[in-house]
């Protein structure tokens, strides 16, 4: 792989906050940082665009005693079963459960798909997070 080298230009206040950063994340040089940071950029973007599938986990904390939640994740994951390709579950305490979906398809039909989820009664917290299918 070739590479091509280029100058950046930094206020010292940002430079000194870029290396404090780059250090707590365990790099060792400054190129490999931003290139780490330009690809992360750029699949944002591509997400973002809509263009192509993604792939995502929806991770929900929820109740399980609170307004049927366990019985309406099974039915949507059923319903959905072309989307969600897999879950893992896992029972946090007596009340509380972790799970993680994972999601594939088009940008906009995960994210409303997640959306959906992370409205039932009972979800305490979600987070989606959205890759391209393909990297």
């Amino acid at each position: 792989m070739t590479v091509e080298r280029f100058g950046i230009s930094m206020e010292p206040e940002l430079l000194a906050r870029f290396d404090k950063l780059m250090r707590s994340r365990g790099y060792m040089s400054r190129s490999e940082f931003i290139r780490d940071l330009t690809r992360k950029s750029l699949l944002e973007s591509d997400v973002e665009s809509g263009k192509g599938n993604v792939i995502g986990t929806l991770t929900i904390v929820y109740d399980h005693n609170i307004g049927n939640v366990a019985d309406k994740l099974l039915h949507l994951q059923h319903h959905h079963h072309e989307e969600i390709m897999s879950s893992v579950h896992i029972h946090m305490n007596e009340q509380a459960c972790l799970e993680v979906l994972i999601i594939r398809g088009k940008t906009s039909g995960v994210r409303k798909l997640a959306d959906n989820i992370k409205a039932l009664k009972g979800i305490k917290h979600g987070e989606l997070v959205i890759t391209k299918e393909s990297v």
